[in-house]
């Protein structure tokens, strides 16, 4: 498996967990929604900024984002 689908299929799997849809998560995080939108359908890769944003956003921590890779 690619490691992006991986990753991405991890974010979704902690942001359905907590109920949020993209488009509130990249208000929480301060990106924009079809950034987020974009990544979750591994056309873009994320810098690691934006990965510490993301676990703060799920609450969790950044290891904890790849945990099925």
């Amino acid at each position: 498996m690619d490691i992006k689908f991986n990753f991405w299929q991890r974010i979704r799997e902690l942001r359905k967990k907590l109920w949020i849809s993209q488009e509130k998560l990249a208000q929480i995080v301060g990106l924009h929604r079809t950034y987020i939108w974009n990544v979750e359908r591994w056309e873009k890769n994320i810098s690691l900024e934006n990965i510490n944003k993301l676990a703060k956003a799920l609450n969790v921590k950044i290891k904890d984002l790849f945990d099925n890779l």
